[in-house]
């Protein structure tokens, strides 16, 4: 039972907030919620720092937090509506000028190899934001040919090579192959469905954040609360990707849901543990105080497993 105390209290939030709380923790889909995105509140900020251009920060990646990628995932992340237009117009210029030559979003024409771990984001908010599938087909091929003995992924793959997968890429791009298949695209798409839960496993291989060989912690920033989370892997964006994907509960989850509730404050609410650096349109929450977007995402993580057991 959610304390309806935190409902209200997540309630009087970004509308963004509002809508997600409707939707995950109380179970009412509010598409009057999800329209005001775009023009209110934080929605409405992202998008006014977009360029003449089309673009947001500098160039597509460049500089941390505020580029184009970084926003579309922000936006994305957000629920702003799908069929955004200034959003798609940024999209299809990505899509036009920015694909390497293994048919991934590359950074730079002067990078041979596209980054596995920025092209599972890329296919996260373009499916969400229903881009063609045609211009998509490319970054799956990419994407799925990378996979590694282990099941997961590393961005460094195909660069410097890598003999085991990274927890950062990995859920970047099962989050990626998730919305993909929650839109409807199709390409490919049995392929992707055998590789998830081979993906999904080398997560569970490491109970989330520990080493599958000696059991130690892996980073200890994994266990902190950040939001937004950007490139960077923590329990609470795992757990968040195994609701979403309406994974049931297992038991080597349960060592970082112990610790995800052993955050949760005297007052029900949880913080924000950490900011990872770099500019910043503007700051959504501040580090060390009650976060609603951690309050939110625990909860309906909480709320998943409990009813998944």
């Amino acid at each position: 039972m959610i304390d309806p105390r935190i409902v209200e209290w997540l309630l009087r939030g970004d509308v963004s907030i509002q809508y997600q709380v409707h939707r995950d923790l109380l179970g009412q889909e509010r598409p009057d919620l999800r329209a005001r995105i775009a023009t209110e509140g934080w929605g409405a900020r992202f998008l006014s720092k977009r360029n003449p251009e089309g673009h947001w920060g500098q160039a597509y990646y460049q500089p941390k937090w505020i580029s184009s990628h970084y926003t579309l995932l922000d936006l994305k992340n957000l629920g702003a509506p799908p069929d955004e237009p200034a959003i798609r117009d940024t999209l299809t210029k990505v899509l036009e000028n920015h694909k390497g030559p293994d048919g991934g979003i590359n950074t730079s024409p002067t990078i041979k190899d596209s980054d596995v771990c920025l092209n599972g984001m890329f296919l996260n908010f373009a499916t969400y934001f229903k881009m063609p599938e045609k211009s998509l087909t490319s970054i799956v091929d990419l994407l799925l040919v990378e996979q590694m003995n282990d099941g997961g992924f590393n961005c460094e793959s195909n660069h410097r090579g890598a003999v085991h997968s990274s927890l950062h890429s990995t859920v970047s791009i099962l989050e990626g192959f998730l919305e993909y298949a929650e839109n409807g695209f199709t390409y490919r798409i049995s392929e992707i469905e055998r590789v998830e839960p081979l993906a999904r496993e080398f997560i569970l291989q490491h109970r989330l954040y520990r080493s599958d060989r000696t059991g130690e912690i892996i980073d200890k920033r994994m266990l902190l609360l950040s939001y937004p989370t950007r490139w960077y892997y923590d329990i609470l964006r795992a757990l968040d990707y195994f609701q979403s994907a309406d994974v049931g509960y297992d038991p080597r989850m349960q060592d970082a849901l112990d610790v995800l509730i052993k955050k949760r404050q005297k007052d029900g609410k949880w913080p924000v543990q950490g900011k990872h650096p770099g500019q910043t349109h503007f700051e959504m929450e501040l580090a060390r105080e009650a976060s609603r977007w951690n309050t939110l995402r625990a909860l309906r993580v909480l709320k998943h497993f409990e009813n998944s057991q």
